[in-house]
């Protein structure tokens, strides 16, 4: 399922990375590999503020859609 749908305060392993090469090049520079751990702490308005490595990211729905859980 992608990361959109999970819950907030909910974590959840990231099991695949989609989109095109330049994206998931951009989501693994911010610490979305496969098999880590990633919380949604929030969401606003599609948008998310997620806990991934210790660090607190925001990123866009359309880039939560591209991270499966």
């Amino acid at each position: 399922m992608p990361l959109t749908l999970a819950r907030p305060g909910e974590g959840r392993t990231v099991r695949k990375l989609g989109g095109p090469e330049d994206l998931k090049n951009r989501l693994l520079a911010m610490g979305f590999t496969v098999g880590s751990e990633v919380r949604v702490v929030s969401q606003l308005a599609g948008n998310l503020i997620v806990m991934v490595k210790d660090s607190r990211l925001a990123i866009s729905r359309e880039m939560a859609n591209k991270i499966l859980v």
